[in-house]
């Protein structure tokens, strides 16, 4: 009988067409076959998806290119292999087809005729469009945002519409991408990144009335609490290298058993372990199975794996920051990463306080100009850097441009810090006779950007210009100037512009012409050596308007310095200042 049944049964037909009933020998074909039908390719893909169909039938009359519909239909397996979720659904949000992998995500075995935000329970809506699906439909453009379920998992999703002819659409193709790793990630990276300004941010007060020993408490304090909660590592060693012997002197460890936190260890890369390598070569080391590797040295009892960064300041190695756990390959790319951003912010901090040498270094010994060049040409690179990488994103992607105008600001931010907190660890016999000259209030809160080659010139622009209270950034040549001095890129101007007439990549007369651009009045002043202008770029840049005064001849004169740039703050001060 079930045979019988079986040949007897009628062949199943999915109809896609405007009016069903309008088709050619609908009548008779419905007497030989079970006929079900439906108005679009949305809905025919939500019924191949619920039910088995023996057959699809596209009307011609209803559709001007029906191999267009049935190639949307036999792409429904490329879409069910998608690593991303694809939901179809009308304008009242509801579910009418979703690929494997949404279904997997929302975590039900049938998500088709759910409202969306129930299916992942009612996301949080992040932006940048806190109603998508509804922009979409009415925009007749397709819309994103990024969602955020209550397990912290992230989402983004982009929302197109199905557009019919002039019609008004009512059916919406939605991808959602998991971005859960990248935003996690971003956030990681922007904590550490606070952690790191926070290491050493403490007040003019706080500096004055704590003794080093007690900084050295706070700081190693700090450390500790932001490796644990932020890092997670519960097992981590922190040695300074002694410049003078080689010698990687201990300054904090946790988890590490006493006798190797004691062990004697220097900077070479034979006999040390891998903290012994990695401050002799200045490179990162990842140790997945401590059991083989040849270079590890045991730190505590039933260590499985490491990882081990340098501390680096200006190129230049100053410690060591080592992690280990019980587990193998416990440490991952990722870890790496976060790791060395971590410790280029500690080995700043660590500088500014003075804790190189040894736990008991007397900050009596060094000047406000010693701690200013520690801090101020890396953190001028920082922001050229950023400044270069936000150039790529103006006009693309406008979160990334305004996180990088964040890290410009706190990296400003981080300079001026320390430069007060410099100026209140030096005490005044520390300072240089040099430094003690007269007022200059004109010369406060000054912003001036060297444009230099040479390093030293750039060096000593922070050295001679901070202790009046200028802030200064400097670049290597006039492509950075120019990336700098954008005012669409960090919102900041600068008040004197002091370059070298000979730049690697062109005169200063070309760079006072390219800024002229930009800015008016430009407020530059030229360097030059005595004699030394072959390409005539000073008399070419005072024919284009360059002040008859704005010249310097290295080496200059402090003094000069001085009153070359009060002239240019005094002449370009009016509102009818010359351009």
């Amino acid at each position: 009988m079930e045979g019988v049944e079986a040949l007897e049964a009628k062949p199943k037909i999915l109809c896609l067409s405007s009016q069903v009933g309008g088709l050619p020998d609908w009548d008779d074909l419905r007497k030989t076959c079970d006929m079900v039908g439906v108005q679009t390719a949305v809905d025919a893909l939500a019924n191949l998806k619920e039910n088995d169909f023996d057959g699809v039938l596209i009307s011609t009359k209803y559709f001007e290119d029906p191999t267009r519909i049935g190639s949307l239909l036999q792409n429904e397996q490329v879409l069910e292999g998608m690593p991303d979720g694809v939901v179809m659904m009308d304008d009242a949000n509801t579910i009418l087809w979703a690929n494997n992998c949404m279904t997997k995500w929302a975590g039900r075995d049938n998500i088709v005729g759910l409202n969306f935000y129930t299916s992942l329970s009612s996301p949080e809506i992040l932006g940048p469009d806190f109603c998508p699906f509804h922009t979409a439909l009415t925009s007749r453009k397709a819309s994103g945002s990024t969602l955020r379920t209550e397990d912290n998992c992230y989402y983004q999703v982009h929302a197109a519409p199905v557009i019919c002819g002039n019609l008004p659409p009512n059916h919406l193709i939605v991808t959602i991408r998991d971005v859960t790793e990248e935003v996690l990630q971003r956030q990681k990276l922007e904590a550490i990144h606070k952690a790191g300004i926070e290491l050493a941010d403490l007040t003019t007060e706080e500096v004055f009335n704590m003794e080093v020993e007690e900084r050295i408490e706070l700081l190693k304090s700090n450390i500790l609490h932001y490796t644990k909660d932020l890092l997670k590592f519960d097992v981590i060693e922190i040695r300074l290298l002694d410049q003078g012997t080689g010698e990687l002197v201990p300054l904090l460890s946790l988890g590490i058993d006493k006798q190797a936190a004691e062990r004697e260890l220097f900077a070479q890369a034979k006999n040390n372990g891998v903290t012994g390598f990695v401050a002799s070569t200045g490179k990162s080391y990842l140790c997945e199975d401590t059991s083989i590797d040849p270079l590890y040295l045991e730190g505590f009892i039933g260590a499985k794996s490491s990882l081990t960064v340098p501390l680096m300041l200006h190129d230049q190695v100053i410690g060591s920051f080592n992690v280990e756990s019980p587990e193998p390959q416990a440490f991952t790319e990722s870890d790496l990463q976060f790791l060395e951003i971590f410790c280029r912010d500690l080995a700043l901090a660590l500088n500014t306080l003075e804790l190189l040498v040894a736990q008991h270094a007397n900050t009596a010994q060094a000047s406000v100009e010693a701690i200013h060049s520690a801090v101020a040409l890396p953190i001028d690179e920082v922001l050229n850097d950023a400044v270069k990488v936000m150039e790529r994103y103006i006009g693309h992607d406008q979160e990334v441009v305004d996180r990088l105008r964040q890290i410009i600001r706190n990296g400003r931010d981080i300079k001026r810090v320390i430069q007060k907190v410099g100026e209140r660890m030096a005490p005044a016999q520390a300072v240089p006779q040099s430094a003690q000259v007269e007022h200059r209030p004109k010369l406060r809160d000054v912003r001036v950007l060297v444009v230099d080659q040479d390093e030293s010139v750039r060096s000593a622009a922070h050295a001679l210009l901070e202790r009046y209270g200028c802030i200064i950034e400097t670049v290597s040549n006039a492509a950075e100037a120019l990336s700098m001095t954008r005012p669409d890129l960090h919102g900041d101007s600068y008040d004197v512009i002091l370059s070298d007439v000979h730049l690697p990549d062109m005169s200063g007369h070309q760079l006072y012409l390219r800024l002229k651009e930009v800015i008016s009045p430009v407020p530059m002043i030229l360097m030059t050596g005595f004699g030394y202008d072959p390409g005539h770029s000073i008399v070419k840049a005072r024919q284009a308007g360059l002040l008859p005064n704005a010249i310097l001849y290295k080496p200059f004169r402090l003094d000069q310095l001085l009153e070359t740039v009060e002239m240019i703050l005094t002449a370009y001060s009016d509102d009818d200042s010359p351009s």
